[in-house]
């Protein structure tokens, strides 16, 4: 199901570190907003009940076309260079 979006947008199949972008699968949400990460993600990406995950948008004209999630610690790691000014 690897499918690259052609449009250029934040989705467009690649990224500074080259890794590249692919669908991995598709989610529901249900009346309460809420949505289940298949476990399998869960587990690649070392995710476990009571993490913190930052949602991070990318806007394409007036709506949020893009959500990212990246776990707090990983951004900790991420922004402590540029918190502290190297």
């Amino acid at each position: 199901m690897a499918k690259k979006n052609k449009s250029g947008g934040c989705c467009s199949g690649s990224c500074s570190g080259g890794g590249g972008f692919k669908i991995e699968s598709l989610v529901s949400v249900d009346s309460r907003g809420q949505m289940v990460l298949p476990k399998d993600l869960r587990d690649r990406a070392g995710i476990k009940a009571g993490d913190k995950l930052a949602v991070v948008t990318w806007a394409l004209g007036d709506k949020s076309s893009c959500l990212l999630l990246i776990k707090e610690d990983t951004l900790e790691s991420m922004a402590g260079p540029m918190a502290n000014g190297k």
